[in-house]
């Protein structure tokens, strides 16, 4: 009924899920995730380069230093 409330409430569920070290709600399901990939893979080729990968990560403000990167 009330989307402000209820995004207040996913929002404080999370921030105590990682102040516990608990499970904490996920935001993004796999529609999310599709609509997500399919913006990086603008002609539909089903897969992107590593470096539209590593752009992305740091888009969404994502760590990059641990991740390996190939040319696959």
């Amino acid at each position: 009924e009330s989307p402000r409330e209820f995004l207040i409430q996913v929002l404080e569920r999370v921030k105590a899920g990682k102040r516990d070290d608990s499970e904490y709600p996920y935001l993004m399901d796999e529609g999310n995730l599709e609509a997500m990939f399919s913006l990086l893979d603008v002609v539909g080729q089903g897969h992107i380069t590593a470096a539209q990968y590593r752009e992305a990560l740091k888009t969404l403000g994502l760590s990059t230093e641990d991740v390996q990167f190939e040319d696959d």
